[in-house]
C-alpha cells in the first residue's frame, strides 16, 4: 500500500489516494476466489471445483474484483490514515479510482476532526447566584419529612371532610349510559387532591360511612377522552371508609425519629446547613455551564455534521439504556409518547452539539496548556467507573481503552484550569417571598 496524496477539502474533509501494488491485488483475488469459487457453478465442473480462469471466462475478468477490493479496504485505509495523520470521524466513502495493470488505486473520502482554535479562555467573567437559604426553605423541608412520616387514622363518628382520605366505589354514567374507565371500588381518594374531575371531590366532604350518593360533575372542554369532554355525568358513589394522616409532633423526640440528633434546634441547623450546600453546589454547576457558554462562543472551527450525527446517536443510546434501567425500552417508550426516533433526535440534536463543541474547545486547552493526565488520573478514573457502575476495576479496564480514559481526564483537566482562572462574581441576593411556617 502506498498513500498517493492527501488533499485537504472544505469541511473539514480530507480525500485519500492509495495505491494497491498488483501482487497484493492479485493475492486479494485469489483469496477471493477460494471464498467465492465455492458457490459458483459451472458447467462440466461439480460445484465449486471449476478453475478460476474458467469462471472468470464465463462470467466475465472482474467476477471477484468486489469481494477482493472490500476484503482489502480495512487494512490498506487504516494504514493510510496513520500516514496521513489524521483523525476521521465518519465512516470513509470509499471509491475506485483505477484498475490496470498496474494494480488498483482507491479513493477514500473522509470527513476528520476539524482543527480548532480558542483564544482569550482564561479569566472569563462570569456571575454566581447563590440562593440563601432562610426559616421557611427549613420549614418546607420539615413538612416534607414530617409527611413522610405521617401515619393514617381510622376517622369514626363524623362526615368526610376535606384532607380526608375517603375509600368509595363509583360508577359514571354519561346521558344514562355507563362509560368505559368510568368504575372502580375501594378506591382511596384523598380529598382535596384534585385527582378526580374538578367538583368530584368537593361532593364527597360531607358523606358519611355507608352512605350511597350521587356526585354531578362536567367533564373539562379539554378531557383527554373526546367523547366526554364537555359532557355531564353522574357518578353512583357508596363511602365505605374514612382515613385522616397523622403528623408527628414536632419536637426533639421527631428529630430522634428521623435524624442522628437529639434535639430539633439540632437537626434545624443540620438541614439548614445541608440545603445551604445544596444551593452552593447548584450555583456551582450553574456557573459550569456559563463558562462552557463561554468557550463555545469563543471557539473557532469549522465542524462536520457526522460529529453532530455520532453525538446525537450516543445521546439516544444512553436514553435507550436509562429506560431500560427502569423498566422500559425505546419501543415502547415511543409508543406511549407519540415520538418517533427522528423526533426524538430533533431533541437531543442541541444537547449533542453543545457536547461536541465544548469537547472540542477544552482538548484545544488542554494541548495548548499542555495538560497531561497522569498514572493516578488514569488508575482514578477507572475506579470511579467501577464504583459508579458496581464492576470489578479489571473489566472496565478491559471495556474501556485507558488512552481514552487518559484524553477524558485531560478534557476534565482542562476544565479545572478554565474554572480555577475564571473571574467569580457573587450576584446580590434577591428577597424571596413570604412562605408560611410549618405548623408545630
Amino acid at each position: 500500500m502506498k498513500l498517493i496524496k492527501a488533499d485537504k477539502l472544505e469541511h473539514s474533509q480530507y480525500e485519500l489516494h492509495i495505491s494497491v501494488e498488483k501482487e497484493v491485488f492479485e493475492a486479494a483475488l485469489t483469496k477471493a476466489y477460494q471464498k467465492d469459487g465455492k458457490k459458483m457453478t459451472v458447467p462440466g465442473f461439480r460445484k465449486g471445483k471449476a478453475p478460476r480462469s474458467v469462471i472468470e471466462k464465463l462470467y466475465g475478468k472482474g467476477v471477484f474484483y468486489e469481494t477482493a477490493i472490500n476484503d482489502l479496504i480495512p487494512d490498506t485505509y487504516d494504514a493510510a490514515v496513520k500516514e496521513a495523520g489524521i483523525s476521521p470521524v465518519a465512516q470513509p466513502e470509499m471509491d475506485v479510482v483505477s484498475l490496470d495493470d498496474n494494480g488498483l488505486v482507491l479513493s477514500a473520502k473522509v470527513y476528520v476532526k476539524p482543527e480548532v482554535s480558542i483564544a482569550d479562555y482564561a479569566g472569563i467573567n462570569v456571575e454566581r447566584t447563590v440562593t440563601k437559604v432562610e426559616d421557611a426553605d427549613v420549614d418546607a423541608e420539615i413538612a416534607t419529612v414530617r409527611e413522610r412520616n405521617a401515619r393514617e387514622t381510622e376517622v369514626l363518628g363524623r362526615a368526610a371532610e376535606m384532607g380526608d382520605t375517603a375509600v368509595i366505589d363509583y360508577e359514571g354514567f354519561c346521558e344514562g349510559k355507563a362509560f368505559e374507565g368510568g368504575k372502580g371500588e375501594n378506591y382511596a381518594l384523598k380529598l382535596g387532591s384534585n385527582t378526580f374531575i374538578p367538583g368530584f371531590e368537593e361532593q364527597v366532604a360531607g358523606k358519611k360511612i355507608d352512605e350511597e350518593f350521587d356526585v354531578n360533575v362536567t367533564f373539562p372542554a379539554e378531557y383527554h377522552a373526546k367523547d366526554l369532554a364537555g359532557k355531564e355525568a353522574v357518578f353512583k358513589c357508596k363511602l365505605h371508609a374514612l382515613t385522616r394522616s397523622e403528623l408527628p409532633e414536632l419536637d426533639d423526640d421527631f428529630a430522634k425519629d428521623v435524624s442522628e440528633f437529639n434535639t430539633l434546634a439540632e437537626y434545624r441547623a443540620d438541614l439548614k446547613a445541608k440545603l445551604q450546600k445544596r444551593n452552593e453546589d447548584s450555583a456551582a454547576g450553574a456557573v459550569d455551564e456559563k463558562l462552557v457558554d463561554a468557550l463555545i462562543e469563543k471557539l473557532q472551527a469549522d465542524i462536520p455534521a457526522p460529529m453532530f450525527d455520532a453525538e446525537t446517536e450516543n445521546f439516544l443510546r444512553d436514553y435507550d439504556n436509562r429506560l431500560r434501567m427502569s423498566g422500559l425500552d425505546l419501543n415502547t417508550y415511543l409508543k406511549y409518547t407519540g415520538m418517533t426516533l427522528d423526533s426524538l433526535r430533533e431533541q437531543f440534536r442541541p444537547q449533542a452539539e453543545r457536547q461536541v463543541k465544548a469537547r472540542l474547545a477544552l482538548e484545544k486547552i488542554a494541548e495548548l496548556e499542555n495538560v497531561a493526565a497522569t498514572e493516578e488520573d488514569i488508575d482514578g478514573e477507572y475506579q470511579r467507573i467501577a464504583g459508579a457502575y458496581n464492576m470489578p476495576v479489571e473489566k472496565v479496564k478491559e471495556a474501556v481503552p485507558a488512552d481514552s480514559v487518559a484524553e477524558d481526564m485531560r478534557v476534565k483537566k482542562a476544565m479545572d484550569f478554565v474554572r480555577d482562572n475564571a473571574v467569580v462574581t457573587d450576584a446580590p441576593q434577591k428577597k424571596k417571598s413570604g412562605k408560611k411556617k410549618t405548623e408545630e
